[in-house]
């Protein structure tokens, strides 16, 4: 079986490791870039995904270079603490959640994908621009490359090329571009000194701006600074506005500093992470509407392709590896790639409809927002503005909707494929697929 794969991102990486795991031997990776670079800001990979990247052999490399977090902290404008939830292994999983460089990330993954599949597997400078789906079953892939277009043929294509997705495109050619909710948001890194206990990931604001703070590294020898990774959002002003969603779009921190010089707290100073920032980047909040279906034929899509979402509660990633290590079982446990890929889009596509709902609905955190509708001025303890178990519920619910519950997690059948005999029975779909 051959397999093409649309984007060297986190998602079509771990898709193209996940498939050699599991026997699928001939898979090519087509890269638009015309080289490979690993780029971004932050990240956080739940555990849930973590577990699958284990499975693959990846998470002492990983560790290397990112941080368990340990906690998560709601806060509103004053810094007060709204609700407190321990993370990874200190919540009970089996598994890591990791704190880490989206680069640092993906040159693991492409190290990997390079090792395994052949120096070849992932081929530069190649945009996938369109496909044709041919009778026998099979389909042609159209993409540029160095002195003009070139077609290969597959069992399946993979479109797992992101947000502005060609693949989607062609799928769905008049959607036109992601929607805007009207948010801004500024993201980038800074070596400082270590916040609480230094494994704390920090979410603190009101219900028109966002500070989002952790840290991704442990500490350099000759200062003890590590890296952190900063987010910051709020509200355009009318006529405000982004013409492009692309994470690599650079700015000056003087240009929107001054929207959040208030958030400087007894515990962590925000806007000196910003001033002292090594670099940053704006972006508009933007995801895609969600689809009636992901497959046809010999296509499907995964990751941001498939279901863009908010970067509200660590989805993004995360559910772009779940994503790559469902479909490589359907391949490798189904003759059919058609069928295959229809089998991954029923296990996928509800499941991840109703949390890409959660996240316009600001995920879990909607609590910074109802803190400071019910308490502006403040509170002594969060008990005073939410009552009984409601902050509880709210985390709850949307760790169930992510398939990140930790019983969850920790019980469920493995996705892993024997490669050797391909005879694994098939996992359950539905929720239990989300895990």
């Amino acid at each position: 079986m051959s397999i093409v794969v649309a984007g060297a991102g986190i998602g079509g990486l771990t898709t193209a490791l996940s498939l050699h795991a599991a026997g699928v031997g001939d898979v090519t990776v087509l890269e638009a870039a015309a080289a490979f670079r690993p780029l971004g800001v932050g990240l956080n990979i739940l555990p849930n995904a973590v577990r699958e990247l284990a499975e693959l052999g990846l998470l002492e490399e990983l560790s290397k270079v990112s941080v368990p977090t340990g906690s998560l902290g709601y806060y509103n404008r004053h810094g007060q603490l709204i609700w407190h939830e321990p993370r990874g292994r200190a919540a009970g999983y089996r598994w890591p959640q990791l704190s880490i460089h989206r680069g640092r990330l993906q040159a693991v993954l492409a190290d990997a994908v390079r090792e395994r599949l052949g120096p070849d597997a992932i081929v530069d400078d190649s945009r996938v621009e369109d496909f044709e789906q041919l009778p026998d079953g099979r389909v042609r892939v159209r993409h540029a490359a160095a002195g003009g277009a070139s077609h290969t043929e597959a069992d399946a294509l993979i479109g797992a090329d992101g947000i502005r997705s060609a693949v989607r495109a062609a799928l769905h050619p008049a959607e036109g571009p992601p929607p805007w909710n009207g948010l801004i948001v500024w993201r980038g890194t800074t070596w400082a000194s270590p916040f609480l206990d230094g494994h704390t990931m920090i979410i603190a604001g009101d219900d028109r701006r966002r500070a989002v703070v952790y840290p991704m590294s442990g500490p350099r020898p000759q200062d003890g600074a590590v890296l952190i990774n900063w987010a910051v959002a709020r509200a355009a002003r009318p006529g405000e506005t982004i013409e492009t969603a692309d994470w690599n779009r650079s700015v000056a921190p003087d240009e929107f500093l001054g929207d959040f010089t208030d958030l400087d707290f007894d515990w962590l100073d925000v806007p000196a992470l910003i001033r002292t920032s090594d670099e940053a980047f704006i972006y508009p909040m933007v995801d895609r509407d969600p689809l009636p279906r992901w497959t046809h034929g010999a296509v499907t899509l995964l990751g941001d392709a498939a279901h863009a979402m908010y970067p509200m509660g660590s989805n993004g990633a995360t559910q772009a590896i779940m994503d790559a290590r469902v479909l490589a079982r359907e391949l490798a446990l189904r003759p059919d790639p058609r069928a295959a890929l229809a089998g991954y889009e029923t296990a996928r596509l509800s499941a991840l409809t109703e949390l890409h709902k959660s996240t316009r609905r600001r995920g879990p955190e909607v609590v910074i927002d109802l803190a400071h509708q019910r308490a502006p001025a403040g509170f002594r303890t969060a008990d005073e503005v939410f009552p009984g178990t409601e902050l509880h519920d709210i985390s709850a619910d949307f760790a169930r909707l992510g398939g990140f519950d930790p019983d969850l997690v920790n019980h469920r059948a493995s996705y892993s494929v024997d490669a050797r005999t391909a005879d694994a029975p098939t996992a359950d779909v539905g929720t239990e697929a989300l895990a």
